[in-house]
């Protein structure tokens, strides 16, 4: 098995912390009613189109419980799947498969329910050279997957903590006194492998980041008009990104002022669930 972004060792410790949360003290209903030799073979099937993501996961969970356990794939975390189509066919221990169906279904119903709003916004992007990106909305414990989920769906992904990069927001200008004095306090402690991200609501503000030689301007909550002006004074001497009222209705008027990334909660927290089911 092979993720990207994820470590073996760390998804598995994952599952098992899942596991040990939803077995309990044991499977009352599956280990009374099934015999301990009992085997079954299950269709994992999707009823809704979508961008699959967690097909490993999945099969891992039922490994982890069972050795006796065997996972065919029809598809790989990334492909496009149709309502109807058998995404992997499960043979093996009836109680396995039975105790960690649900648990199974909670990774790759999620994550598959995120790579495909992912999927759609990227897209709605047409041409421009824009990618859409996620934030730190994510759900506690779980981020690392929500992430996998994201670059699955074929976007790029924010920071993964508040250590990856430095940004400063307007809380921070706010107790620094401005954006220059925040920017002089925080390069005499980062490291030089740091970058700084600096959000911007005003013109004024864009040209003072500007001036203190940001790596990343995020232009938050502009409208497009003001976003182009930003874009022209930027050019080239950063990466800018657009945050804020970004929806699949805007997001490519969004891009087409020029910006280079724009990030937006809605691709983790408001993807729903994608309609999976283990079925005998």
């Amino acid at each position: 098995m092979t993720f990207k972004l994820l470590q073996e060792f760390t998804v598995k410790e994952h599952i098992k912390s899942a596991l040990k949360e939803d077995i309990g003290f044991g499977d009352i209903t599956t280990d009374y009613l099934v015999p301990e030799n009992e085997r079954i073979i299950a269709n994992l099937n999707t009823r809704q189109d979508g961008i699959l993501c967690g097909i490993d996961i999945a099969e891992m969970v039922f490994k982890i419980l069972s050795n006796d356990v065997k996972v065919t794939k029809n598809f790989k975390d990334g492909d496009k799947i149709k309502k109807g189509d058998t995404l992997a066919v499960i043979e093996g221990s009836a109680r396995a498969v039975l105790t960690g169906e649900r648990t199974a279904l909670n990774y790759i119903q999620r994550l598959s329910g995120i790579a495909t709003e992912t999927n759609k916004f990227q897209e709605a992007i047409g041409n421009n050279k824009a990618r859409i990106t996620d934030t730190r909305k994510t759900t506690p414990g779980f981020r690392m997957f929500e992430k996998y989920a994201v670059l699955t769906g074929g976007a790029r992904v924010h920071r993964f903590n508040l250590s990856d990069c430095v940004m400063i927001k307007d809380n921070h200008i706010q107790y620094a006194g401005s954006i220059t004095k925040a920017v002089e306090k925080i390069r005499e402690n980062i490291s030089h492998t740091h970058k700084i991200e600096i959000e911007c609501d005003t013109l004024e503000q864009v040209k003072e980041a500007l001036s203190v030689n940001a790596d990343i301007i995020m232009l938050d909550n502009m409208d497009c008009a003001l976003m182009r002006k930003c874009v022209e004074i930027i050019q080239d001497k950063a990466l800018i990104e657009a945050s804020g009222n970004v929806t699949i209705e805007t997001i490519k008027e969004i891009a087409q002022t020029g910006v280079d990334v724009i990030s937006s909660s809605a691709i983790v927290a408001k993807a729903k669930t994608l309609d999976i089911a283990l079925d005998m």
